[in-house]
């Protein structure tokens, strides 16, 4: 982690108790969380946080492709994240490109699939 970010503890700690509280967290606040907590243990949420966005983008946004799309952009990023710090989780970004490329056909973008599907065959390869 670099020296200049600024970690708000305060945020920390309420992210680990919507987690941890008695009932399970919605999706959102399941991602909330994930995007406070993986400023601390990046190892430990980028995942959650990867996994967490495509269900949300699915759940939550299917009638709204362009929201839709920016979350699963966020789920490929935490994946890259994921497997430049641990090359072996590269199903974990397969399968965050995989989705973002359906989100990206359903919208008709087909000038954007080629290149994700390069991405695709070079992590898998």
């Amino acid at each position: 982690m670099s020296e200049s970010v600024k970690i708000n503890h305060d945020a920390v700690l309420r992210a680990r108790v919507a987690l941890l509280g008695s009932e399970k967290p919605s999706v959102a606040q399941r991602v909330a969380a994930y995007r406070v907590l993986v400023q601390v243990s990046p190892l430990a949420y980028l995942p959650l946080l990867a996994v967490a966005l495509g269900k949300y983008a699915r759940r939550e946004f299917s009638d709204r492709p362009d929201i839709a799309l920016t979350l699963l952009a966020e789920s490929v990023d935490a994946a890259r994240r994921m497997y430049a710090l641990e090359p072996a989780r590269s199903a974990l970004l397969v399968g965050s490109l995989r989705e973002y490329r359906g989100q990206l056909a359903r919208m008709g973008r087909q000038s954007e699939i080629r290149a994700v599907d390069e991405e695709i065959a070079r992590v898998a390869g």
